[in-house]
């Protein structure tokens, strides 16, 4: 099933992510990695992802073991740099993701948005005939 990526405001996602306690977090995962996997398809290229359930898996039940949360966000950040250059734009930076992520989480999820805008909001996703979602 495909659907339509949806521009998000930066600041909501990090004020999301704080105020329901990371719950946001899960079902916001879930979504961009499911929006890049059909962004890749509609492009013809894999590079941006093709499980965004396993995505989810590898955040969630993979912070219990540390490795594969860390492992899911390295990949998903290259998947947004990734669509960035697909449609022709500057990638958003990698060592202020990490500092982000490391220092203050939620501006990392906002940061990550921003990447994900610079490309749905330039019709990088209204390009593709893909059907919205709720």
């Amino acid at each position: 099933m495909q659907s339509q990526a949806k521009v998000r405001g930066p600041v909501v996602v990090a004020i999301l992510s704080i105020v329901t306690l990371g719950l946001y977090t899960v079902y916001y995962w879930y979504v961009i990695n499911r929006e890049l996997a059909d962004y890749g398809r509609a492009r013809d290229t894999d590079e941006l992802g093709t499980s965004p359930g396993r995505s989810l898996a590898a955040l969630v039940p993979g912070v219990l073991l540390i490795v594969p949360a860390i492992w899911t966000t390295v990949t998903t950040f290259k998947r947004v740099q990734a669509a960035q250059r697909l449609d022709g734009r500057s990638p958003i930076d990698g060592w202020l993701g990490l500092v982000l992520y490391v220092c203050v989480w939620p501006a990392y999820f906002g940061y990550l948005q921003s990447g994900l805008n610079s490309v749905w909001a330039a019709g990088g996703a209204a390009a593709d005939p893909l059907p919205a979602t709720a």
